[in-house]
């Protein structure tokens, strides 16, 4: 379950509101200062900067969603050419580059302190667990339980931040609302998920876990992302996902094709390049910068953008559910970016 750096970094991400740093390697997450140790290292010192989300991170937000409700539909093309092991390490080692790419241009350090060690591994940890949970929990399940229990994520994110993150307590408003956008995923994939046989517990079980653990993945990254570089961030979970899917697929894969075509290439530059490179970026930029549960309640979209695009692209029939989903994760969305006690929005106007 996932990522743009502000403006002088290079990046895309002008659009996402204003810079809190003058150089680049404000833009991408300093290293924790003299005399400090990151929030995962023996003490916490670095400063919680986080707000919620301005108009222009919000759209930043969104066009993410946007471009994740793709990644299914990519994947899918994709593992008509190769195993979905193969597809995994091949999609994070493009992605790594890209962090890399970035890393470089923007010339950030790649030295890691003694007391990154740690919490980065553990990262690249639960990064490889929480993939492995979902893919194995795919297999056992059908398309619409995965949609419907994997998009529980932000309202895990969110009891996470409740308990993690100062000032992103979830309020009765932003509870309401998560879970009124969360019902309106459940609106769009009820038929199917109701339709689907009842023997799909393990599956539905683990995805649960991947869920779970994804929440408190968006969690952990916004902490580390106040002590730790943003490239260090990416480039472990890459390494440790890379390492992993690489091992799995020469276990279960070594017997099976892999056929280089046009449609693996692309369904690679879209899943690896945009995805788990430029996405990645983005997502960890508005961690650091931006409450996590404000920031992953948008990402409540993405099933309703993903059966838009297979309307677009495959020319699949939509409903009335459809609509109707699509406006209560709207109001929902809307309703958890407000301040408890009905003040006024919080999407501020500007950066």
């Amino acid at each position: 379950m996932a990522v743009a750096p502000p403006a002088n970094s290079g990046g895309p991400q002008n659009a996402a509101g204003p810079q809190n740093a003058a150089g680049p390697e404000n833009a991408a997450g300093t290293e924790s200062a003299p005399g400090t140790h990151s929030a995962y290292g023996s003490r916490i010192t670095a400063p919680n900067n986080r707000r919620p989300l301005t108009a222009r991170a919000g759209a930043l937000a969104l066009l993410l969603s946007t471009l994740w409700a793709g990644n299914p539909v990519a994947n899918k093309a994709g593992l008509d050419d190769a195993g979905p092991m193969r597809l995994g390490w091949l999609r994070f080692a493009l992605g790594g580059v890209v962090v890399l790419i970035y890393a470089v241009v923007t010339r950030q350090s790649f030295r890691v302190q003694r007391h990154e060690w740690v919490p980065l591994a553990l990262l690249g940890t639960l990064f490889t667990v929480q993939l492995a949970l979902m893919n194995i929990g795919q297999d056992f399940s059908t398309a619409g339980h995965a949609v419907v229990v994997t998009s529980t994520f932000p309202l895990w994110t969110g009891v996470f931040a409740h308990f993690f993150v100062p000032g992103d307590r979830m309020s009765r408003s932003r509870t309401l609302g998560t879970l009124i956008a969360y019902s309106g995923i459940i609106a769009v994939f009820y038929k199917g998920f109701a339709e689907s046989s009842s023997d799909f517990l393990l599956g539905d079980l683990l995805l649960l876990g991947s869920a779970v653990l994804l929440g408190g993945r968006q969690v952990y990254l916004s902490q580390l992302g106040q002590g730790i570089a943003q490239h260090k961030l990416l480039i472990s979970q890459a390494l440790f996902g890379v390492s992993a899917f690489i091992i799995a697929s020469l276990i279960f894969e070594s017997d099976e094709p892999f056929v280089v075509t046009t449609r693996l290439v692309v369904a690679l530059l879209y899943t690896g390049v945009l995805i788990a490179g430029l996405g990645f970026i983005g997502q960890t930029w508005l961690l650091k910068r931006y409450l996590p549960s404000r920031v992953t309640v948008i990402s409540l979209s993405q099933p309703i953008f993903g059966v838009l695009l297979s309307w677009w692209i495959l020319g699949e029939s939509v409903g009335g559910e459809l609509y109707l989903g699509a406006a209560l994760v709207v109001a929902g969305s809307a309703l958890a970016q407000r301040r408890a006690g009905g003040k006024k929005s919080e999407i501020a106007a500007t950066g």
